[in-house]
């Protein structure tokens, strides 16, 4: 019996569709498609009523589906838990992260870190959406929490505090003033993502004020955007220092009110609720920890 074909028959399933599926697990959609063919023959049942755009189940791909799709997370849950037990670095990680900390993080410390250990591959998948990680089969979800945990089943091991500021083009101050207190930086337009709540600055003597964000001159999700936006000087950019350190070096980008601290970016690490943690998830965290505290080197030494 044709197992694997179970396996992607289920993963067809839960990414709603052929397409989708491929591009997750990398496979041609045209071996999904054949798979769930074998298995409808083997069967001697209709399983899924392909349409051009959807996908729907039959009654039996809808029990089938019901039954077999925990027996195969419970196995990949052993195998994951069985890897756990062993030292070594090794199979694929497989990560997803929003832009900004994908890029400019997760995407450095993974350089390192295959450099370390050759035996290990590394997938990142930048996005900014939170998702389960259990359902999408992932080691590591890194994300921005302004919600509850996505579901059950899911557990928070490490969180990663990451300094803010606020920068602006020389274009922009120029045209508007550089300002000196929140009270003139409210003057000025603003790029922000679509779930900011209102920006927390603390000013120097200890006073948290709020910066209302509702009428912002750009909104978007990708932290790219906004600093090609900004750096257009056509808004003024809260983000992590590091990611504009280039721009700043190079004159295109200035930091504002360097004497009020900004709310920092925690970015938390979901794993699976496992009761063993892979080596390779491990490594990765204690690998990314060094990277945020500044000893980039820490986690590639022998």
């Amino acid at each position: 019996m044709e197992w694997r074909d179970w396996e992607l028959f289920c993963e067809v399933v839960e990414h709603g569709g052929f397409t989708a599926a491929a591009r997750v697990l990398g496979h041609p959609k045209s071996s999904l498609s054949a798979a769930v063919q074998r298995l409808e023959a083997n069967l001697g049942l209709r399983l899924i009523e392909r349409t051009t755009r959807h996908l729907r189940l039959t009654d039996s791909g809808e029990t089938i589906y019901r039954k077999v799709r925990p027996l195969f997370a419970a196995l990949h849950d052993t195998h994951s838990e069985a890897l756990a037990m062993s030292s070594a670095v090794a199979g694929t990680l497989r990560i997803k992260a929003p832009y900004e900390f994908g890029a400019h993080h997760a995407g450095p410390v993974a350089c390192a870190v295959m450099g370390r250990y050759p035996e290990l591959a590394i997938r990142i998948d930048v996005e900014h959406d939170i998702v389960n990680p259990i359902a999408e089969n992932y080691d590591i979800v890194f994300a921005m929490l302004e919600a509850p945990l996505p579901s059950a089943g899911i557990v928070i091991r490490r969180v990663f505090t990451l300094e803010r500021g606020l920068f602006a083009a020389p274009a922009l101050l120029e045209k508007f003033g550089e300002p000196r207190t929140l009270d003139e930086l409210r003057q000025l337009p603003l790029l922000t993502g679509p779930s900011d709540p209102p920006w927390a600055i603390t000013a120097p003597g200890g006073a948290v004020e709020h910066l209302a964000v509702d009428r912002a001159r750009l909104t978007s999700s990708n932290a790219h955007v906004r600093l090609q936006a900004a750096l257009a000087g056509h808004g003024v950019l809260r983000v992590t220092a590091s990611y504009t350190r280039a721009a700043v070096a190079a004159g295109q980008l200035r930091r504002l009110l360097p004497d009020h601290v900004c709310e920092p970016l925690n970015v938390h690490a979901l794993l699976p609720a496992r009761q063993f943690v892979p080596a390779k998830v491990r490594c990765f965290l204690d690998a990314m920890e060094a990277h945020a505290r500044g000893d980039p080197e820490a986690y590639i030494r022998p």
